[in-house]
């Protein structure tokens, strides 16, 4: 209750004057000082957070600028807070690279939405040769005798078919297995050798499906917003995506043969406490949560 009396007074009241007394006192408005102050993610996070609660409309706009229109908006900006660029020459710079993380954020989030909700076409020729790819990748010296075939559990899927594997996650799931094994082959193959441990084995491919999920729901609630903008110096692309994707795949096998759970019946609990472990890592605005091999 008290928390949120003083959200609403300091929204309402407090901020405006705060903000106006120390634009007496500096002689530079409240994103002149964000910039002077902040560094990294922090920065970016602040600026965002200015804009969003500001009552000015042309502020208010700029977390939803689109990048084609960034430019024009950072000069938008400066006129309606009457920033001299000669005075401040890197106002300039700091906001267009501000606008860019923050709306190439939005945009990732777009863009890895469209792909998670295509589903797997098994009528698609290129979403069999991605299929028929990531066997290659992980099982390069054993040859896939059919399509459909019980083969596929070999590499962790549930059927014979793996197209029924990817209904939760679509496209995305199978770009995502083929990515951390195009590009971190020794590593896949290592970690699907780990997954059919004898006790602490479980099934590579459903997993890296699990976790394409998550990564999902972390760009979705805005969790991933300070590792990219740290990551990132300038737009977040799908490409940043899947290196974060990897990245859970390298830690959650850690996170799985440190715990030594007792089944892999347990595997929903323990996936709720390595995503908690993510979670808490991403609430450093220093964080930056990249795949060290």
């Amino acid at each position: 209750m008290f928390i949120s009396l003083w959200e609403f007074f300091y929204g309402h009241f407090f901020r405006f004057w705060m903000k106006w007394l120390l634009r007496q006192m500096t002689g530079k408005c409240e994103l002149q000082r964000i910039f002077d102050t902040c560094v990294g993610a922090q920065r970016t996070h602040r600026i965002e957070n200015s804009l969003t609660y500001s009552k000015n409309k042309v502020l208010q706009k700029a977390t939803l600028v689109v990048q084609s229109e960034v430019d024009k908006c950072v000069e938008d900006i400066m006129k309606e807070k009457n920033i001299n660029p000669e005075k401040d020459a890197s106002f300039k710079i700091c906001m267009k690279a501000c606008l860019l993380q923050i709306s190439g954020y939005k945009q990732l989030y777009l863009d890895v939405e469209s792909v998670r909700k295509r589903p797997y076409d098994s009528d698609n020729l290129q979403h069999e040769k991605l299929l028929l790819k990531l066997w290659n990748l992980l099982m390069p010296t054993k040859k896939l005798k059919a399509r459909i075939s019980k083969q596929w559990a070999d590499i962790g899927f549930q059927g014979d078919d793996p197209k029924t594997d990817f209904r939760g996650m679509g496209i995305l799931g199978l770009i995502n297995l083929v990515y951390f094994s195009e590009n971190y082959t020794s590593e896949a193959h290592q970690i699907l050798s780990r997954s059919n441990h004898p006790k602490l084995g479980y099934s590579y491919a459903i997993v890296g499906i699990n976790l394409t999920e998550m990564a999902y729901s972390l760009l979705k609630s805005e969790a991933l917003k300070f590792h990219l903008y740290n990551f990132v110096p300038g737009i977040p692309t799908m490409e940043h995506f899947h290196q974060f994707y990897c990245y859970l795949v390298y830690e959650f096998d850690k996170f799985w043969f440190e715990e030594k759970p007792e089944s892999i019946m347990y595997f929903n609990m323990y996936r709720e406490k390595f995503h908690e472990k993510i979670k808490g890592l991403l609430l450093d605005c220093n964080v930056s949560l990249t795949l060290k091999i």
